[in-house]
């Protein structure tokens, strides 16, 4: 066995020893940095796909890594075959790209051999971003929100709410007015910025109340075009 590994590996001064220690750890850290994607998800929603390729992807730049060494050709060349590489999943939380890359740099210090600061730094990393999840760190005090309220063509929509939008929302603003029911009804378009520490429901009731029980809708998708 020896004689099979060394043959090839001489060359790249690689042995045995040193190529499964460099596995082994990479993989303990893609599990840390995986266990640490799945705590600090938003609700608990994550693919299962990529956890396992957070796993993955330490081993595989650790890997990459060791057969590169010094060897400039080599690395020319490994850069020309991952350039022809697409990401082809859809885009999701923009998070991920972190975990991506802190996963390369755990592969990375494996890869070249350092294996106490890859997990020192994996695990100072890990405990930041769980800090940052739990503190709720950078969250808005307030979330846009596109209202559509219907109103009669005799009440006045200028200024006609603005009182419930004091109590209920941090700002709002109209975007659009358009007549509607051949030219009976109004429909105001609103973007608001509702007050955390307030119920939609009776935010709704109150311009119920305005608009005589007329049509509201509010919609978690602030874009007045849709």
């Amino acid at each position: 066995m020896d004689l099979l590994f060394n043959s090839a590996a001489n060359e790249l001064q690689l042995s045995l020893s040193s190529a499964t220690l460099t596995i082994l750890t990479s993989f303990i850290l893609g599990l840390i940095i995986s266990f640490t994607y799945i705590k600090t998800c938003s609700k608990g929603y994550y693919s299962q796909s990529f956890v396992l390729t957070l796993i993955m992807m330490p081993c595989v730049v650790a890997v990459i890594i060791l057969l590169i060494g010094t060897n400039i050709a080599s690395a020319f060349g490994l850069s020309g075959a991952f350039s022809i590489i697409r990401f082809r999943s859809a885009p999701g939380d923009p998070k991920d790209i972190s975990y991506v890359l802190f996963c390369m740099g755990a592969g990375l210090a494996c890869g070249v051999g350092v294996y106490a600061y890859a997990l020192f730094f994996t695990v100072c990393l890990c405990v930041i971003m769980v800090i940052l999840c739990k503190t709720n760190f950078g969250a808005r005090n307030s979330t846009d929100k596109i209202l559509k309220i219907i109103i009669p063509e005799d009440l006045d929509y200028q200024g006609a709410f603005d009182d419930i939008f004091e109590t209920y929302t941090y700002r709002h603003e109209l975007k659009r007015v358009k007549t509607t029911d051949l030219g009976t009804l109004y429909e105001l378009v609103y973007i608001v910025s509702m007050k955390s520490n307030m119920k939609e429901k009776d935010f709704i009731d109150e311009l119920r109340c305005r608009n005589g029980n007329l049509n509201i809708t509010l919609s978690m998708n602030a874009d007045p075009a849709e």
